[in-house]
């Protein structure tokens, strides 16, 4: 994982790219808030990816545990953005009332997509918790 910095660094800049794209067809979607929702994700998503490429030559972490890191928070930022998007593109109300804005989908469509979103919140807290674990003082001596 000698190249891990410079590919997180890569992602956030791919990530941010498809946050800015989503932006332009926001409006297409069924649920066009959602759409927006999914157009910040991307954008802030590629944003966290930069700065995590930005300090991860300083997160102190076993091999095991670093790789974990690296592809929780992979899995978290992508599956946002995309999850968002397929929430927007299906007028999805699962866990985001403020955004569903009266829309609702199927029920199968609903329950998929809240599985999506609890994965994506249980790999994104745990990869922040690596990462804060890596970073802290104790680690670095």
């Amino acid at each position: 994982m000698e190249d891990s910095r410079r590919r997180l660094i890569w992602h956030g800049m791919f990530l941010f790219l498809l946050g800015l794209l989503t932006g332009f067809v926001e409006q297409k979607f069924i649920n066009p808030r959602m759409g927006l929702a999914a157009h910040l994700e991307g954008v802030m998503n590629g944003t966290f990816l930069l700065a995590l490429g930005a300090v991860w030559a300083e997160v102190r972490l076993s091999p095991r545990l670093k790789l974990a890191a690296y592809w929780s928070a992979l899995y978290g930022t992508y599956m946002n953005w995309a999850t968002t998007a397929l929430g927007a593109a299906w007028g999805i109300a699962a866990l985001s009332p403020i955004t569903s804005a009266g829309h609702s989908a199927l029920p199968w469509q609903e329950g998929f997509v809240t599985i999506l979103f609890m994965t994506i919140g249980i790999t994104t807290v745990g990869s922040s918790v690596l990462v804060l674990w890596g970073l802290r003082r104790a680690a670095a001596s």
